[in-house]
């Protein structure tokens, strides 16, 4: 037998539709042209950017708004809402009195079922409500909406209260374990970026720092577009790549270029050991990141990229390209624009200190542990995260697909 098959034993699963178990309310913007309604506000006003920022369960928002902005009543605490406009299906629920923006959709439980539904049990039934709007959502000139009368047919199972508390409690768990994993993922990352500070701050004395262009030499890539690059043949790096996918190191590409290309317009090439670096990006920050590259084959940079080769060790570069003391430095010599980008001579200033090799390696070697820790999702915290993901949206959907029928409470 599963698990729903135990839990369900010698007792009935019932359906109800969402206009049987909710008081069902839109949300709205007082007015912005009158202060008054956003002045020393205390009143919790959600919007989407509540549940990005800060999660599915929800005791205060980010922006308030005053008592007098207040049409009728409150939103009750431990009420559920969804995003019902443009982005679809996101809920929370939210454990404080409240008011939300017009994309969202308010669902608080009706007095008639506080004895026989738990809300953190249908918290979790909103994850496939959520599925649900989305695919049933209308487009109205490019922009999807879902109609309240169409959201009140939808209907939620409801076991026995014992089988609900029993689900709540292994999905709060899994839940919480997740949390636990992140937390320590943030922390890591913390002591991570300190460490990392920390190693290429030396004592002048003890250490020389020098030029780049001094130590090594700088290529700048030529152009290719998205269009070209396939799923084989000569490793590339499109310098959007840089930002999206690559690390401090690879010794793989993610995309390819044809060899025809490569040659027809003479693209340049990143050796095994150059550092392959971003020179162009939407903000000034997005500027110098770099990554090892330790690919048994070259690989064909963009024209937004660098390639700077040295007897350093790469990898040391590379995390050097990570640190405050490298981008503190890059900053004066970027051009800002539509697009913020460095030129060669502006890297080529940049002071990188210059201990020995074995120190080079030392300070490789206990980075390289951070990173996989606090990146890797092969064998670090985040690979760990994404498994207990998986698994608890495994036993979601096992514990919540119940058997359909059309007994009413």
């Amino acid at each position: 037998m599963s698990i729903l098959d135990k839990f369900l034993e010698g007792t009935e699963v019932k359906w109800e539709t969402i206009d049987n178990l909710f008081h069902v309310k839109n949300g709205y913007t007082p007015s912005k042209s009158n202060q008054e309604y956003w002045t020393n506000g205390t009143i919790p006003w959600f919007r989407m950017e509540d549940i990005r920022k800060n999660g599915r369960v929800l005791s205060d928002s980010i922006q308030h708004v005053s008592e007098s902005a207040v049409k009728g009543q409150l939103i009750p605490e431990n009420s559920l809402l969804i995003s019902t406009t443009a982005t679809i299906g996101e809920h929370a629920l939210i454990l404080v009195p409240y008011l939300t923006n017009q994309q969202i959709t308010n669902f608080s439980l009706k007095n008639s079922y506080a004895d026989k539904v738990i809300i953190k049990y249908l918290f979790y039934c909103f994850f496939d409500f959520g599925k649900w709007c989305i695919e049933n959502a209308n487009k109205n000139g490019g922009l999807s909406i879902i109609g309240t009368n169409k959201l009140k047919g939808y209907t939620i199972p409801i076991p026995h209260l014992t089988v609900q508390i029993e689900i709540v409690r292994i999905l709060d768990k899994f839940t919480e374990l997740t949390a636990e994993l992140t937390a320590e993922l943030t922390a890591r990352k913390k002591q991570y970026i300190f460490y990392r500070e920390q190693f290429f701050s030396f004592n002048e004395v003890d250490v020389k720092s020098d030029p780049l262009g001094v130590i090594g030499e700088f290529q700048r890539g030529k152009r290719f577009v998205k269009d070209d690059m396939l799923a084989e043949g000569v490793p590339c790096i499109h310098y959007g790549e840089m930002y999206t996918y690559y690390g401090t190191w690879a010794n793989e590409s993610k995309s390819f270029l044809s060899e025809e290309l490569v040659e027809r317009k003479n693209l340049r090439i990143a050796e095994n050991g150059d550092v392959v670096i971003v020179a162009a990006g939407e903000t000034i920050e997005d500027i110098g990141t770099g990554t090892a590259w330790l690919g048994d084959e070259g690989v064909v940079i963009h024209d937004a990229c660098f390639s700077f080769r040295s007897p350093l060790n790469p990898k040391y570069v590379a995390y050097f390209t990570r640190t405050k003391q490298f981008h503190d430095q890059i900053k004066k010599y970027i051009s800002s624009g539509k697009i913020s980008a460095i030129n060669a001579r502006g890297l080529e200033k940049v002071l990188i200190p210059v201990p020995s090799p074995e120190e080079q390696e030392r300070i490789v070697t206990i980075l390289d542990k951070f990173d996989i820790l606090t990146t890797s999702i092969s064998e670090g915290l985040p690979k760990e995260i994404a498994l207990r993901k998986k698994q608890y949206e495994y036993y979601r959907d096992l514990l919540l697909t119940f058997p359909k029928n059309n007994i009413e409470l």
